[in-house]
């Protein structure tokens, strides 16, 4: 059947009612009638209505914010044909699990998985009774985020999420300046910016929330917005309010982070080649810190030049529920199978087996007394570049900071957060250390 031929493209939308799509049949056409808000849940009303040039959400973790987001824009492309889409992330590779998950979920949810085509290669997705399109391009090749041309209708909509690994403001710039050109009446352009809120001198702060225009929806979600959530998961939001209010005010209730006390200061964000002949006297430095249901295990992936006191952090791993066998599949398609890996020694059976899967070159770090405290000491003299591609290690860097005591007093021991890449930073690093006296945990 040629759905485009069979299928009407007019609809009828309320946010505050339903919304009816065409189901697939050649000789009639009936209507299935979906009532939004059973689907997607209420607190996000003027998220739906709002047509501005600039939608901006920070929310804490379990806001609904990325799959509020993944459904408006499936429902909204059936509701205007002439509309397509540009999702875009800092890094290509980390959108297939997110932001293309998500829509495809949203496609699921909302029952019409008749209507929508998805490939994988390339990541994109097409309505087919209309040929509009869903494009995915990351900002390490800013050449396809600007070369777009799309076949049906106009280029009006973009989804920026995880805005806040967008770090440089000029590149934000340029995918604005990418959503252009005149549209259909009725049509609207806009782009979304979704994030977790955790660092204040973020740029995005000052220039969408402590700001007034018309064009701008700077919104704020927490866990609260979601209905959806059962007692425990919210339990294990009451319990961060209750031991740790400083993470609870930023991951629970969606505030911006003050970032006071940090740890590092001495690193900078910029490309390079990260080919190792191309570095004289560098030596390359891999670490491994295990994590699983609530914590992502990491892979610190450096080259260190003891010369010129600098790490080059060139690659990562940064993924929560693997299992060994897992973690050893990843890091052998990464390429570093054969490399000297140095693994949290608080999990030696896990060590063994991943030795036993095929990393042979994998030992466990050392432990010791103010072990950890002096990895930092070490590394704070030096001084750490960061490729682009490199998000999660980003993120961390901006905001592993020393905790304070019940005075508000900065002491000496870092809040344990944000340092899984750092962890495995002090461990890759442990060979570079002069004699025995520093060891890590």
């Amino acid at each position: 059947m040629n759905l485009k031929n069979n299928i009407s493209s007019q609809y009828v939308f309320d946010y505050q009612k339903k919304i009816y799509l065409p189901q697939q049949e050649r000789s009639t056409l009936t209507k299935l009638e979906i009532k939004l808000p059973e689907v997607i849940g209420t607190a996000y009303k003027d998220f739906w209505q709002f047509k501005g040039r600039y939608r901006v959400v920070k929310g804490s973790r379990a806001s609904k914010k990325s799959k509020t987001t993944a459904l408006y824009f499936i429902t909204n492309m059936m509701k205007y044909p002439e509309a397509n889409l540009l999702v875009v992330r800092k890094v290509f590779r980390t959108l297939k699990d997110s932001c293309f998950t998500e829509l495809r979920w949203a496609i699921r949810r909302l029952g019409v998985e008749a209507f929508w085509e998805t490939k994988e290669s390339p990541l994109e997705m097409t309505y087919m009774p209309t040929g509009q399109k869903i494009y995915f391009r990351g900002l390490d090749d800013p050449l396809k985020v600007t070369s777009i041309t799309v076949e049906v209708g106009n280029l009006c909509w973009m989804w920026i999420e995880e805005a806040y690994e967008i770090m440089n403001e000029a590149d934000f710039d340029m995918l604005d300046e990418s959503i252009r050109g005149k549209v259909p009446e009725g049509l609207y352009k806009q782009l979304t910016l979704t994030f977790n809120p955790w660092n204040e001198r973020h740029w995005i702060k000052k220039r969408f929330f402590d700001v007034q225009d018309e064009e701008i929806l700077a919104k704020t979600t927490d866990y609260r917005c979601n209905e959806f959530l059962d007692d425990a998961d919210k339990k294990v939001f009451e319990t961060m309010k209750k031991n740790n209010p400083r993470r609870y005010k930023v991951a629970g209730l969606g505030d911006w982070g003050v970032v006071e006390g940090l740890i590092y200061d001495n690193w900078e964000e910029r490309a390079f080649d990260h080919r190792i002949e191309k570095f004289k006297n560098m030596k390359s430095a891999f670490g491994l810190d295990f994590g699983y249901t609530n914590d992502p295990s990491g892979l610190f992936c450096g080259l260190v030049d003891i010369d010129h006191r600098e790490i080059y952090v060139f690659d990562e791993m940064y993924e929560k529920a693997l299992t060994n066998k897992k973690i050893y599949q990843n890091i052998l398609s990464m390429g570093y199978a054969k490399e000297k890996i140095r693994a949290d020694s608080a999990e030696p059976k896990s060590i063994v087996e991943l030795r036993e899967l095929g990393l042979r070159n994998i030992v466990g770090a050392r432990k010791g007394k103010d072990s950890v405290n002096n990895g930092i000491q070490f590394i704070q003299g030096f001084k750490i570049i960061i490729h682009p591609r490199c998000v999660n290690f980003l993120t961390e860097i901006s905001n592993y900071t020393w905790d304070v005591d019940k005075f508000g007093t900065t002491i000496n021991k870092p809040v344990d957060d944000f340092n899984h890449l750092l962890d495995a930073m002090r461990y890759g690093m442990e060979d570079f250390l002069i004699g025995d006296r520093f060891s890590f945990e």
